[in-house]
This record gives structure tokens, sequence and C-alpha cells, in this order.
């Protein structure tokens, strides 16, 4: 059976979506390179290297793989991936810090308390 739509018709119905997605095309190919959000991911992550190394070992380990990601995707033009994952990279690098001064603070105050407790044992002597 054939199709009762003039052929036409049919090409007015599918042009908005064209003009859309030409729009959207257009849009990432006009995009400049994120070079400061690339900056500022790297850079977290070199930051949260030192500090969180042995104490948030995950999420620095998913800082590194997301600005490697984005290193690979900025090489390859795809600046809107690597815009993404810079970010991304930078929050998990930010994260790994507070993590790592979580631990180190809870380390701190459970070696306050054991302090605490050996004096209370001593003054509990004499």
């Amino acid at each position: 059976m054939q199709d009762p739509t003039p052929t036409g018709q049919r090409l007015l119905r599918q042009a908005p979506w064209a003009v859309v997605a030409m729009a959207l095309l257009s849009a990432c190919a006009g995009l400049p390179p994120p070079d400061a959000q690339m900056a500022l991911g790297n850079s977290a992550v070199e930051r949260a290297t030192g500090s969180a190394a042995a104490d948030a070992p995950a999420e620095l380990a998913a800082a590194r793989d997301k600005i490697a990601r984005a290193n690979v995707a900025f090489a390859k033009k795809e600046y809107l991936l690597a815009a993404q994952l810079a970010e991304q990279a930078e929050a998990d690098a930010t994260l790994a810090e507070a993590q790592a001064r979580s631990v180190r603070s809870s380390r701190a105050l459970s070696e306050v308390r054991q302090g605490i407790a050996q004096l209370r044992d001593e003054m509990s002597r004499k």
C-alpha cells in the first residue's frame, strides 16, 4: 500500500528535527578548547596526589582515571567530553583531599581519646 502523504509534506514534518540536529552538530564543532577546565582538573589531581594518596586511594584513582581520559579526549578535539571529564576529575580530587583530611582527623581524635584514657587510668591509680 502506498503512503497517502505527499513527499513534500513528509519532508516538512522531518525538517524541524534536521534543523535541531544540525544546530547541535554545529554547536559542538564550534566549542573552544577547554584550556582553563583542563588546567584546573590537572592541578586538582596533582595537588591531591600528595595528600590523599595513602588515605583516599579509591577517590584519587577515580580522579586520575578521569583526568587521563580528559587528556585523551582533548587530544582528539572532543572538547565537550574533555571539559566534562576534567570537571569530574577536579571534583573527585577535591573529594579525595576531603576524605584524606577526614581520615587524618579521625586518627588524631582516636589518639587524643587514647591519651585521655591513659591519663584517667594514671589518675585513678593515685
